[in-house]
C-alpha cells in the first residue's frame, strides 16, 4: 500500500491517493482544489486505476476539485454518505462566496456504516461518524493501520461543531469511537500533518475539554 498526499485550496485540505501497488488499483480520498492534478498524474504516471473518488463529507473544501478526478478517469465512482449528497448537488459555502465555480453532480453511490469499500486487496471500513456534518465518514484500514479521517480528528484538533449542520454531542460520540481504536493508528485527516489515535489520546487538548478520552 502507498499513500500520496497533496494539500490545496483556499482552506489549505488534503487530499490522498490511495494505492494497491500489486493490483494497480487506486482511490482519491477528497478532492480539495488544486490538489487533484498532481495526484492524477502519478496514477497516470504508473499506471494505476483509479477505481473511485471517496468524499468524507460535503464541505466544499473536500470536493472542489471533483471533476477533475472524473474527466480523468470517468469511471471512478465518486461515493459518499447520503446525508452529504445535497452539498454535492448545490455546492458552495454557506459563509462566503468562492472565488470559484463548483459544478453540481450526483453520487454515483452512496456510503453507510459498516459498508466497505475494496481498492485492489486495500480494504476500507467505512465508519458513519457525524458532529462536523450530518453525514461525514471516516474510511479505517485496520490492516495497515490507517484511520483517514476528514474533519472529525487532527492533529491538535478536532472538526468544527458550530457550523449549521455540526452538533457537538454527536461529535463526542464520534470521536470516542475513533479513540477506541489501536494507538499506533496513523490519522489522516482532512486538515493539517498526519498523526496517531495514541498522540490524539495523550495530547489534543479538545479531547480532554470534551471529557471523551477513552
Amino acid at each position: 500500500m502507498k499513500i500520496h498526499v497533496n494539500t490545496g485550496g483556499l482552506a489549505e485540505t488534503n487530499g490522498y491517493l490511495l494505492v494497491d501497488e500489486q493490483h494497480k488499483a487506486a482511490a482519491i480520498i477528497d478532492a480539495p482544489q488544486d490538489t487533484t492534478e498532481s495526484l492524477l498524474e502519478i496514477a497516470r504516471t504508473h499506471g494505476y486505476d483509479v477505481k473511485y473518488l471517496l468524499l468524507t463529507h460535503g464541505h466544499w473544501d473536500h470536493l472542489s476539485d471533483h471533476e477533475e478526478v472524473t474527466t480523468v478517469f470517468p469511471k471512478a465512482k465518486v461515493l459518499m454518505h447520503k446525508l452529504e449528497e445535497p452539498r454535492l448537488q448545490n455546492p458552495g459555502s454557506s459563509l462566503f462566496e468562492l472565488p470559484y465555480t463548483i459544478p453540481p453532480r450526483n453520487a454515483d453511490g452512496y456510503l453507510a456504516d459498516g459498508d466497505k469499500v475494496h481498492v485492489g486487496s486495500i480494504t476500507l471500513a467505512v465508519l458513519h461518524t457525524p458532529g462536523h456534518a450530518e453525514g461525514h465518514i471516516c474510511f479505517y484500514d485496520a490492516e495497515h493501520a490507517v484511520l483517514f479521517a476528514g474533519d472529525l480528528l487532527m492533529a491538535g484538533s478536532v472538526g468544527r461543531y458550530d457550523l449549521a449542520e455540526g452538533n457537538v454531542e454527536l461529535l463526542k460520540k464520534s470521536l470516542k469511537r475513533v479513540l477506541l481504536l489501536p494507538d499506533a493508528t496513523h490519522v489522516l485527516s482532512g486538515h493539517g500533518p498526519a498523526t496517531t489515535i495514541g498522540r490524539e489520546r495523550a495530547n489534543n487538548p479538545f479531547i480532554r475539554e470534551m471529557h471523551v478520552n477513552t
